[in-house]
């Protein structure tokens, strides 16, 4: 069994937003209810489109954001109500490499002052000699030269300011690093060189990442285990072959079936969304996905389904995998 180094149970997000109906305090809800395992030394992914909440989860969990409810342990400790004192070891083991490679990094600190800085907080290294010989190994690590140790972020492209960001994630020596849209901001040819850095740093260094994106053949290319997001809590969740191979969920289907193919003579069934993403501030009642599900029951509408184990490590929270649904409400 491998060990659990993160576990996230029932965690809630929830922002006021006052003024509403008869001067009534509503609330949007980020996150609603999201559980999952994340082990060590996985590539965990989590998929899902714009405003379901990823980027939310991975600031709750690293507590730059403060949860509404539920717990968050990480290597057996629950961090969940740490105070800032507390957090700063946690910090030092938790490191996030952010989608902005330029807006993340300070613009009037040079690199060697960017990676130093972690090291120096968290007593990693002492005098001038010691702390140049770490950065130098780290700008290294991450394929860049000893002389851009002198150089400022505007001087590099977006693909060597994210490897500087990755550079500063390391500085620390974490267990765990939640990359929130690491490459969506670069070129495609760029994209596959941060991603085979970042696969090769976890391979040498024994990392657990949380790697986030909306691209789903990124999510491939780089995870181990993969978990789908809608509307502030996962729908499915599996190892990687199981889940691009065999998706149950209706909406997993429906983003599969949206990748192109690199063969454009080769046809593939889409599986077409209705309307567009309900807003977290009034989401449906039921599965929050009948709206725009295909598939939809009757009771999908009222009742929120339960999460089905379909096969060893494949979960789906749908109806249509329940022994209490009635498939015989359903549309065609």
């Amino acid at each position: 069994m491998k060990k659990v180094l993160l576990h996230v149970e029932d965690l809630k997000a929830y922002y006021p937003v006052h003024g509403g109906l008869l001067g009534k305090t509503a609330y949007v809800k980020a996150l609603d209810g999201v559980t999952f395992d994340v082990f060590e030394g996985e590539v965990f992914g989590i998929v899902g489109e714009s405003g379901c909440g990823k980027s939310t989860l991975s600031k709750v969990i690293c507590r730059l954001e403060k949860s509404t409810g539920g717990k968050i342990y990480f290597d057996g400790k629950d961090i969940t109500q740490y105070s800032n004192r507390q957090m700063r070891d946690i910090h030092k083991q938790i490191q996030m490499v952010f989608q902005d490679p330029y807006a993340s990094l300070n613009p009037r600190m040079s690199v060697r002052n960017i990676l130093a800085e972690p090291m120096l907080i968290h007593h990693l290294a002492k005098g001038k000699e010691e702390i140049d010989e770490r950065v130098v190994s780290l700008l290294r690590k991450v394929g860049l030269d000893d002389y851009h140790a002198n150089r400022y972020p505007h001087e590099f492209s977006g693909g060597q300011r994210q490897r500087i960001g990755i550079a500063r994630a390391l500085a620390v020596e974490p267990k765990l690093i939640i990359a929130d849209e690491p490459v969506s901001a670069l070129d495609v040819s760029i994209q596959s060189q941060v991603l085979n850095l970042m696969s090769d740093l976890q391979k040498e260094m024994n990392l657990t990442y949380i790697f986030i994106a909306h691209d789903l053949s990124v999510v491939e290319h780089i995870s181990d285990r993969v978990g789908v997001m809608y509307l502030g809590s996962f729908v499915e969740m599996a190892d990687k072959d199981s889940l691009y191979q065999h998706p149950m969920h209706p909406y997993t289907q429906a983003l599969l079936s949206a990748v192109p193919l690199p063969n454009p003579h080769l046809r593939k069934e889409r599986a077409a969304l209705q309307g567009s993403i309900p807003s977290a501030l009034n989401p449906p009642s039921g599965c929050k996905f009948h709206t725009r599900c295909p598939k939809c029951m009757e009771q999908c509408k009222h009742v929120a389904p339960n999460w089905v184990e379909v096969s060893p490590g494949h979960r789906v929270c749908c109806h249509l995998y329940d022994n209490n649904s009635e498939p015989q409400n359903k549309k065609e």
